[in-house]
């Protein structure tokens, strides 16, 4: 019998009667980070780390019912042991190890292996079974150190002092990463927009060291925002928020930004490959650094990452799940 199967609800573990980032309400949820496609309202308690708990309790409410765990604390959930171990996505994500009669299994949530000094780096974990994402499985993508990234994003912002730098990327995770990538270049504040400013104080809350940020609400509509960088969701994008940034450079940090094709069609002057997710080369050093010999994919390429993991010996097999794809629905 497979530990983990898929439901109508979500990836549930029977022996342990509990779900693991269930997409519909359940009694019991184990939830691996505070994206909205891996956590949403409804169950009637919730384990997460004690890192991810504020940023659920800000999505879901203050009156959340979550039992909080430490870094690698046991907890026994029906038959199985369960252990929360850093993802290194964003603040607080997790991959769950789950022990049930001399097996084990671990499901990655969302997961990567680049340095992010906004996060606690991935912890490399021994299993029998492995359960990986897929979103960027592909040769293609292929990142470059945060540092390196972050330094063209300084670079950008600096060399027209005369505009606005609008730099557009997901309101958690991506945005907290770029404010503590550029402390190694400047102590300047940055402007975010609103809907970042709740997160942002959460992660100072944990401790994480970022620049410091304002609001564009501190000026009156005159100012006009010259050489500043601005960071805002990519909802905002053409929309009337951005009208009191005159003649603004634009940019979007993504992993999506990797293939210049995609910068085009959605209209931006300015792509940098910035991911929170784990790049071709990351997935397959993970996967193989876990030992298993069952791997299950769950969202993004399965299709090419699963060939490739059989011609290597692997057992393959696919979750058809709900969750979505870079932070699209951070």
């Amino acid at each position: 019998m497979d530990l983990i199967r898929v439901t109508n609800e979500g990836l549930y573990c029977e022996p342990g009667d509990f779900y693991i980032d269930p997409w519909r309400p359940v009694p019991q949820a184990v939830i691996t980070h505070a994206h909205s496609d891996h956590a949403r309202w409804g169950c009637k308690v919730y384990y997460a780390t004690d890192r991810c708990a504020p940023l659920l309790r800000l999505r879901l409410g203050e009156t959340l019912p979550i039992i909080e765990k430490k870094w690698s604390e046991k907890f026994k959930l029906g038959s199985t042991w369960v252990s929360f171990h850093p993802a290194g996505h964003i603040l607080g994500s997790a991959q769950v190890r789950i022990e049930h009669r001399g097996k084990v299994w671990v499901a990655s949530g969302d997961y990567k292996r680049t340095d992010d000094p906004s996060c606690d780096a991935f912890e490399p974990l021994n299993c029998d079974t492995f359960v990986s994402e897929a979103t960027f499985a592909l040769p293609v993508y292929k990142w470059d150190a945060g540092e390196v990234t972050a330094r063209k994003i300084y670079d950008w912002w600096k060399e027209d002092p005369d505009r606005p730098s609008l730099l557009f990327c997901y309101a958690l995770g991506k945005t907290q990463r770029v404010l503590a990538e550029l402390m190694r270049f400047t102590d300047k504040p940055v402007y975010i927009h609103g809907a970042m400013e709740q997160m942002t104080h959460i992660y100072r809350q944990a401790g994480i060291p970022m620049l410091r940020t304002r609001s564009i609400f501190e000026h009156d509509k005159s100012y006009g925002f010259k050489g500043e960088l601005i960071l805002a969701p990519p909802s905002a994008h053409r929309s009337p928020w951005m009208k009191r940034f005159k003649e603004p450079q634009t940019a979007f940090a993504s992993g999506w930004m990797q293939v210049r094709g995609t910068r085009r069609r959605k209209g931006y002057e300015k792509g940098f490959a910035l991911s929170d997710h784990a790049d071709w080369n990351e997935l397959n050093q993970t996967i193989s650094e876990t030992g298993a010999s069952t791997i299950f994919l769950t969202h993004g390429r399965t299709d090419v990452l699963a060939r490739y993991l059989e011609e290597q010996g692997k057992t393959v097999r696919l979750f058809q799940t709900e969750y979505e794809a870079e932070e699209e629905a951070s």
